[in-house]
């Protein structure tokens, strides 16, 4: 079968697309014909090997796996031996390793039924980011309807589901994101949009019940000063920094001086997989309450392509890997 793989860290250029073996399941696992895989900076971090702080745990010189891809959206082809919630020929979505290939497979406690009114492609745009939007903003966030939610890098794969999601809780969505996403945030339902490049969302008289900080664009105390005096800031996500934390030392900042505040403490969001957030937000993509927002689909041997798009930060929404 043909996969995505590599053998070192760097930029896309160490992707290969080549010819591998067919996984096997094992005796709780699924084998998954893959149709379509999810791209997101997550998997962009475990490519580049950054930041270092991780590598213990992926592989200190080089990738232990050799296979990218988490997102995943296909047809089951065969279960394991113990496998009972699903049978070959069902369509599922969830989370797997190794998503960019034309097999993989996935444990059957990492998927749900594909919801009848996705396609392939919607279906797997959604665990990664629209989990971590469900965390951060029902969970972390604890949105109520009629709060003011302020979403920062709004245009995004988890921006485009939190901008649907704060506006499906009931509150007031403002969108912040550069001028080439505004009328794209805006068309998620965002009551306003915000141009961080010609404005700073930070200095004007409004005040937010919640926000949810993806981008980094401003510095924390200044976030905490445009909330109400119960307002919440949370933090889930932001690049920069150097190779060792490249990011992390903004969130474990945070969380540092969340211990000594008694008002407007920050809460730090490291999304896990939460099957029963998936499962939530399954219910609003069948009702049609959400909608995945694709920016871009890719082939299976143009992932090093569709890398460099999403490292540049020029997506909409969610990048898509169609392989069948």
């Amino acid at each position: 079968m043909k996969a995505i793989v590599q053998e070192a860290y760097g930029s896309a250029d160490v992707l290969k697309y080549a010819e591998v073996g067919r996984p096997e399941p094992g005796d709780d696992e699924v084998l998954l014909r893959v149709h379509a895989a999810g791209l997101d900076m997550g998997v962009w971090h475990l490519m580049a090997g950054i930041p270092y702080l991780v590598r213990p745990a992926i592989g200190l010189r080089a990738p232990r796996s050799g296979r990218l891809g988490h997102d995943v959206a296909g047809v089951v082809e065969a279960v394991g031996a113990k496998v009972t919630a699903f049978k070959p020929g069902d369509q599922v979505f969830g989370t797997c390793a190794g998503a960019f290939a034309e097999y993989a497979c996935a444990r059957q406690n990492r998927i749900l039924p594909l919801p009848a009114n996705l396609t392939y492609d919607q279906a797997a745009a959604v665990p990664t980011s629209g989990v971590t939007a469900v965390q951060a903003l029902r969970g972390m966030g604890k949105v109520k309807r009629g709060e003011n939610v302020l979403v920062i890098g709004a245009g995004g794969g988890v921006g485009s589901f939190a901008v649907q999601l704060a506006r499906t809780l009931g509150a007031q969505v403002t969108g912040v994101c550069g001028p080439s996403k505004a009328e794209f945030v805006r068309s998620l339902g965002a009551s306003h949009v915000i141009d961080y490049t010609r404005e700073d969302f930070t200095e004007g008289p409004r005040r937010y019940d919640v926000i949810l900080d993806l981008a980094g664009l401003r510095p924390l105390s200044r976030l905490r000063r445009s909330l109400t005096r119960s307002g919440r800031v949370v933090l889930a996500g932001g690049e920069g920094g150097g190779r060792w934390l490249a990011g992390l030392e903004r969130q474990l900042g945070a969380a540092l001086l969340g211990i000594v505040l008694r008002r407007r403490r920050p809460r730090v969001l490291f999304a896990t997989r939460g099957m029963e957030d998936l499962r939530f937000l399954s219910g609003l993509l069948e009702s049609g309450e959400i909608v995945p927002a694709i920016g871009g689909t890719y082939g299976l041997s143009d992932v090093p392509e569709a890398m460099r798009v999403l490292a540049a930060g020029h997506n909409l929404g969610k990048t898509v890997i169609t392989v069948a």
